[in-house]
């Protein structure tokens, strides 16, 4: 992404007025990697709390360096990150997503990663560029996160489908046949309002081959690829296949379980969550990948590592990071977390390779498509939201809600 297509950010505005102007005290190692120290990590959610396990293994092979762990709440992340930042005071390791990459990259917070010591071949390739901004990389792949479909496979033998849908028209063909020949509400769930409805709008967009923002820096929801996926998106609440409102908090899987909603997206977490509340249910669903429009595309998320560039133990935090990357590393953390590895290498042995739904998500990963690491992202996605929203509940037209989406998005980056 061009320098040139970025506005100014709210990390901007701190930077000049906290002075921060590329940080960094020395721009060296400092303490070697095996010298007595206190390696600070902040980690957020649940992997802040399951990485204080892993780190007293660490320090127990590693003796000289004692790796803090401090656990940080998703609600509270960015503005902690902000606050340390402008302080000089973050932590030698964090976990950051995409959506922040670009904003502490371009204050200069972030230390660049060492690509002799991390390589880029070794994970997928969405996760690699999400930590990429400008052509610098600042990120280790940590976990990925990738959208697929579930789908009951007791209901779709009910109603006479026999393969999981792999394009639009089977999709919305299974879906039709869910709700009239075995008699479901919906025939396939999908957001249709709301903060963050461009998560479920993903896997049409990216599949129609349409984007939010082209690799140039420019605006491209009206294309005609865009138009084509709020066209469809849109068809599922036209022909009552897809319900046109729901409640804060919904939780889709509770109408999987009933036989209401017969297919939904969704990430792997999900997989724990039937396995553990819907016992009952095991053997009748399964996942696939992302049916295609013109291909099979789907978002990608997840976290990498990053390195404050004003720390005084990088070459102690490049050590931890690769133990936490490495092959081992990913195959532990999988066991710990259900996080689904970074690096390609552990999903060729033990339960990654051996599960079948597991494997459609590594499928899945090696086109999923990630979101550009601009700070101004989530007001870009905003707008998408709302010509979302327009479609499905019927206000406006594809054509008309995606030009003004893309008159409101092209004002965010220029």
């Amino acid at each position: 992404m061009h320098r040139a297509a970025r506005t100014a950010t709210v990390a901007i505005a701190l930077a000049t007025a906290f002075g921060i102007t590329a940080c960094g005290s020395s721009g060296g190692e400092g303490v070697a990697a095996d010298a007595k120290q206190t390696l600070t990590v902040w980690a957020m959610g649940a992997e802040g709390e399951k990485l204080g396990d892993v780190a007293k293994e660490y320090t127990k092979a590693n003796p000289n360096v004692n790796v803090k762990v401090t656990p940080v709440g998703w609600d509270v992340a960015h503005q902690k990150l902000v606050s340390a930042a402008a302080a000089g005071t973050l932590p030698d390791i964090a976990q950051m997503g995409g959506t922040y990459m670009g904003e502490f990259a371009e204050i200069g917070a972030l230390e660049p990663v060492d690509t002799k010591v991390f390589d880029e071949k070794d994970f997928f390739p969405a996760s690699w560029e999400q930590g990429v901004v400008d052509g610098e990389v600042y990120g280790v792949p940590w976990y990925v996160d990738t959208r697929v479909l579930y789908y009951r496979t007791d209901l779709a033998k009910e109603a006479g489908i026999d393969k999981a849908p792999a394009t639009w028209s089977e999709l919305r063909s299974a879906a039709e046949a869910y709700q009239d020949k075995a008699g479901t509400k919906w025939g396939l769930n999908i957001q249709p309002s709301g903060l963050d409805t461009v998560q479920s709008f993903y896997p049409f967009l990216y599949s129609a081959g349409g984007e939010i923002i082209d690799k140039d820096g420019k605006a491209v929801i009206d294309s005609p690829a865009a138009v084509k996926a709020f066209e469809e998106y849109g068809t599922y609440f036209d022909k009552g296949l897809a319900k046109k409102s729901v409640q804060p908090g919904y939780d889709v899987t509770k109408d999987f379980n009933k036989g209401d909603v017969p297919m939904f997206f969704s990430g792997p977490w999900i997989m724990t969550l039937l396995n553990d509340q819907y016992p009952d249910l095991a053997g009748k669903w399964a996942v696939a990948k992302v049916p295609t429009g013109e291909k099979s595309v789907s978002m990608a998320g997840g976290s990498s590592l990053v390195i404050s560039k004003d720390s005084d133990n990088k070459a102690a935090a490049k050590e931890f990071i690769t133990y936490l990357t490495d092959t081992k590393g990913q195959e532990d953390w999988f066991k710990r977390t259900s996080d689904l590895p970074a690096a390609t290498a552990a999903w060729e042995s033990g339960p990654l390779a051996e599960d079948p739904n597991l494997q459609v998500f590594r499928e899945q990963m090696e086109t999923a498509k990630n979101s550009p690491p601009l700070p101004q992202w989530s007001e870009i996605t905003s707008k998408v939201d709302s010509a979302v929203e327009a479609v499905t509940q019927g206000k406006e037209s594809a054509e008309d809600a995606a030009k003004k989406a893309q008159s409101e998005v092209e004002g965010l980056v220029k």
